[in-house]
């Protein structure tokens, strides 16, 4: 509980946001260490304090044919034994879906499609269970856009940096960022994953507009 808590307020604390990015499902070791080598070359260029993320199993998905990832037995220990490997070598914090793995794990996600109720209500669960380190990500769906839910539903990238611009102009701690380095070509939810090439120019853009937050005070 001490890492977890030191971890939370150092992201809390991160200036001008922390950003928590990956793959959206474990594809291979290989894609998994190659879009962690990638993107945390990215959040240190452009000083992001960076928590890595990948899930293990999309059986969240509406459509049975959608992409589930390497499944719950082989997925547990395929997942275990690559993000601590990852961790290991890009000294990198990991977000994932799974608290089977929380030794390795420095966050549990609670997938989007289980959330869709009054979020007070289920960051207090997770509260009086007695973890007070709780983050709430909004998924788009306060700027307006209401397709970032599965590949089934449609996504639409060219939103992505407009939705990310207003969370950083309204004073968001942190972004959550799906990227990919083909997203054409991705197993599930490529339409609501941002292109690897593309992302340090959108993270550079969104760190030049966050300091202009203090000259508006809401």
């Amino acid at each position: 509980m001490e890492s977890s808590a030191l971890l939370f307020n150092q992201l809390k604390a991160a200036d001008p946001f922390f950003l928590l990015a990956g793959s959206n499902v474990i594809e291979s070791e290989e894609h998994i260490f190659r879009m962690a080598r990638h993107i945390k070359a990215i959040a240190s260029k452009v000083a992001l304090r960076l928590v890595f993320k990948s899930s293990f199993d999309k059986a969240n998905k509406t459509s049975s044919k959608s992409f589930w990832g390497p499944g719950m037995v082989e997925g547990l220990k395929v997942l275990a034994h690559i993000l601590e490997k990852v961790k290991l070598a890009y000294d990198i914090p990991i977000v994932t879906d799974c608290e089977a793995v929380g030794r390795v794990a420095d966050i549990i996600q609670i997938p989007a499609f289980l959330c869709h109720q009054v979020m007070v209500n289920s960051a207090e669960k997770i509260r009086l269970a007695g973890n007070p380190n709780v983050m709430v990500c909004e998924k788009g769906t306060m700027f307006g856009y209401i397709g970032w839910w599965s590949v089934d539903s449609g996504g639409l990238r060219e939103l992505i940096p407009c939705i990310a611009r207003m969370a950083v102009a309204v004073g968001v701690d942190g972004i959550f960022m799906e990227v990919h380095d083909d997203p054409l070509n991705a197993p599930v939810d490529g339409p609501t994953q941002w292109p690897l090439h593309h992302s340090e120019e959108l993270l550079e853009e969104l760190v030049a507009i966050a300091p202009f937050l203090n000259l508006f005070p809401f």
